[in-house]
């Protein structure tokens, strides 16, 4: 993959608010971002529109894609349900001269910015506690409440991956986690990466 922007990672357990965070941060003009859509091999949830929330890949289709080398990343992050991120998505992104924002889980997260450390930025989302984990994901009610534990045993996993990110922020009020993120991003942007700098 060719050398471009910058690479902007959200990870968090679900629940955690960073989507919210990403929307926001999505609207600054002034950080010229664009959002890489992942790839996955689940059916679309609610309303979930193809190539704007998801690119929807059938299990057979991502596996060869996974062959083939073309993601970024890819994990099976439940049996038969994966998630990845397709390279062409952030070539697509940086051939528009923008950044790459990343709404992604940790492991991902932590995979991008191992494979380009200079040009990430990874920022872990902290929710309060655990039970203002369960709350939030009950209110969704999207999920049922076996796969609402499924995810609460998931962050408890996550959360111990905090210390491997660049920054943490808690979502304890938004309004702060909303400015916080914005001056950790605009600040990241306007550093020179090692290699920008001996240019």
């Amino acid at each position: 993959m060719k050398k471009g922007g910058k690479l902007i990672v959200f990870s968090a357990p679900s629940g955690s608010g960073k989507t919210t965070i990403v929307q926001y941060l999505l609207q600054q003009e002034d950080l010229n971002l664009d959002f890489s859509v992942s790839a996955t091999s689940r059916d679309p949830r609610g309303d979930e529109v193809h190539g704007e929330d998801y690119y929807f890949i059938s299990l057979k289709d991502f596996k060869q894609h996974i062959k083939n080398g073309d993601f970024l990343e890819w994990e099976e992050v439940y049996r038969d349900n994966f998630y990845g991120t397709l390279k062409s998505e952030v070539e697509r992104i940086w051939a528009q001269g923008k950044n790459v924002i990343f709404d992604i889980d940790v492991v991902g997260g932590l995979r991008i910015k191992k494979k380009y450390p200079e040009q990430t930025l990874a920022v872990f989302v902290k929710p309060p506690s655990i039970d203002e984990l369960k709350i939030r994901l009950k209110k969704r009610k999207t999920e049922s409440d076996e796969r609402i534990n499924m995810r609460i045993a998931k962050a408890s996993v996550e959360l111990a991956t905090a210390p491997q990110f660049d920054y943490i922020i808690e979502n304890n009020n938004l309004k702060k986690a909303l400015q916080e993120s914005h001056d950790l991003v605009a600040d990241f942007l306007q550093k020179k990466t090692p290699s920008e700098a001996s240019e």
